[in-house]
């Protein structure tokens, strides 16, 4: 199950420390270490797009809740205003609750989509249906590897691969494009 992205230092040191269960995917980090005196051998650790680690993670439960960021909701909605259904930068942005808080909403990921300013601004304290305006996709709370997708800035290919195989079948997230290729240096 894919728990979170680490670096490559964290990487190497699962490497060192013989935490790695097992690896996946294609080598993006080869470092290099000294030259041994008495063999010449130098050492080498080559770090792969997914590192698995021995052992449990007992807090991914069916209960859990990712964390809520206007990062993470404006890239689960495709930064794509869910009320005028057109592409913005992020700074065009707004986080908007389908319930609005002084109806009772709940500032949670079922109740809050992507909203350019202007449409946010538009709707104001009200319901999509007391605005007269409709909602293009129902808001989800995204599964722990689908936050998880949400959380990575550059995400491999093999690595959406990877994330891919865990998202639910009718996933909004399972299509998604916006993957990185990267060749190792030699």
């Amino acid at each position: 199950m894919p728990l979170e992205w680490i670096n490559y230092q964290d990487a190497v040191r699962f490497y060192h420390a013989g935490r790695v269960a097992y690896f996946l995917g294609s080598p993006v980090y080869r470092l290099r270490g000294g030259i041994n005196s008495l063999t010449g051998a130098r050492s080498e650790i080559e770090v792969n797009a997914i590192v698995a680690t021995h052992g449990t993670n007992k807090t991914l439960t069916h209960s859990y809740i990712p964390p809520l960021s206007n990062r993470t909701l404006f890239k689960r909605d495709g930064r794509v205003c869910l009320y005028c259904g057109q592409h913005f930068m992020a700074s065009m942005l707004s986080r908007d609750h389908v319930t609005p808080l002084s109806q009772g909403g709940a500032d949670s990921w079922k109740n809050v989509v992507t909203a350019c300013k202007r449409c946010n601004n538009h709707k104001a304290g009200r319901t999509p249906e007391q605005a007269g305006m409709a909602l293009l996709a129902i808001p989800f709370q995204p599964t722990h590897a689908e936050y998880i997708y949400l959380k990575g800035k550059r995400v491999l290919a093999d690595q959406m691969d990877f994330l891919r195989s865990h998202f639910p079948r009718k996933s909004p997230l399972r299509h998604r494009g916006d993957v990185t290729q990267k060749a190792i240096s030699p």
